[in-house]
């Protein structure tokens, strides 16, 4: 069983690197290429099943906006969207995965194929993340399941950040594994090597988002916030009026915005694109829907919804009915 980490570490590990590059940018999206292959990912706990590289089933795809009208740097996703950890089951995600054209870079497996021993990671208490318990083999669908459900994090965040950061669900590699989330990957500094391997990754990027959301107290919160197009300062920035915690969390992540440049030719950009955040919004749109809905907006309490990212407290959450004025009311 490892230990809790160290809540001042964690608040700065998750800082991740951007795609500037023009093939990159299309790769973060449509997944063209892959990363180099390095050493076998995560380690002698890693082990794959055999499987058809390409899957027969497609997966669902909705349409994709165009990302110059379409997109609101203040509004990327919902908080209902983006903290609903039962939005699919380990076997849904399992389905979905195996519904994915995967084409992976050598002979690293496919997600759908792909299992890690994982070990327990203690609950963090209060709010905060849940207890997940390790077990032996486990399948990348269950882990990322489990890392949702005991850090009250969507499954559709968790594979949408796989893709955005490695492009791990279309061209997975062995660098891509071990580094699956971009946590603990800093645009000025190598990646964090105790950070490395997917069971570490995925748990960790569903620790933090979490830790944003306990502790919102950062330089990119809820309001009028300046947001940089680029790492490079030259490159500039703007304010945005985040409007709710999970697009707060996304900036805290991967703090860069798109320059207008950026939105109108989202596949190449320039030299000062920052891809990230488009690009998540883009793929929620392309594989689940609009990431901006609700469920039951203006009917159901905030609590209900997950704003904020917490369940109703205990006891009623309806407006209590009215009393009865006798036999057919």
């Amino acid at each position: 069983m490892t230990s809790a980490k160290p809540v001042a570490r964690a608040r700065t590990a998750a800082r991740t690197r951007i795609v500037r590059a023009a093939g990159l940018a299309a790769a973060a999206l449509f997944a063209v290429v892959g990363l180099a292959a390095c050493a076998p990912p995560d380690g002698r706990d890693a082990t794959w099943e055999g499987g058809a590289a390409n899957r027969a089933t497609p997966t669902p795809e909705f349409a994709i906006p165009d990302a110059t009208t379409g997109f609101d740097p203040g509004f990327i996703v919902s908080d209902d969207a983006f903290y609903d950890s039962a939005a699919m089951s380990a076997g849904e995600i399992q389905a979905f995965l195996e519904g994915i054209d995967c084409r992976p870079d050598g002979d690293v497996p496919c997600l759908a194929d792909y299992r890690q021993t994982t070990t327990t990671q203690p609950a963090v208490g209060g709010e905060h993340c849940a207890a997940y318990e390790g077990e032996y083999r486990e399948r990348a669908s269950a882990i990322i399941a489990k890392a949702a459900r005991a850090c009250g994090i969507s499954p559709r965040t968790l594979l949408v950040l796989l893709q955005k950061e490695q492009s791990l669900l279309t061209r997975p590699s062995a660098d891509g594994y071990l580094r699956a989330t971009g946590y603990g990957c800093p645009d000025t500094a190598d990646c964090d090597q105790e950070y490395f391997g997917f069971f570490n990754q995925v748990y960790n990027a569903a620790w933090q988002f979490r830790q944003y959301t306990e502790e919102p107290k950062r330089q990119y919160r809820i309001g009028n916030v300046r947001v940089a197009f680029n790492p490079d300062a030259a490159c500039g920035a703007a304010k945005v009026a985040i409007r709710n915690q999970a697009t707060a969390n996304l900036y805290n992540y991967t703090p860069y915005q798109p320059s207008d440049t950026t939105l109108a030719d989202p596949e190449a950009g320039d030299d000062c694109s920052a891809f990230g955040n488009l690009n998540f919004w883009r793929l929620w749109h392309r594989w689940f829907g609009d990431p901006e809905a609700e469920r039951y907006p203006g009917f159901l309490p905030e609590c209900t919804r997950l704003v904020g990212g917490h369940t109703c407290p205990p006891g009623p959450t309806l407006p209590a009915r009215p009393a009865s004025d006798g036999p057919g009311a």
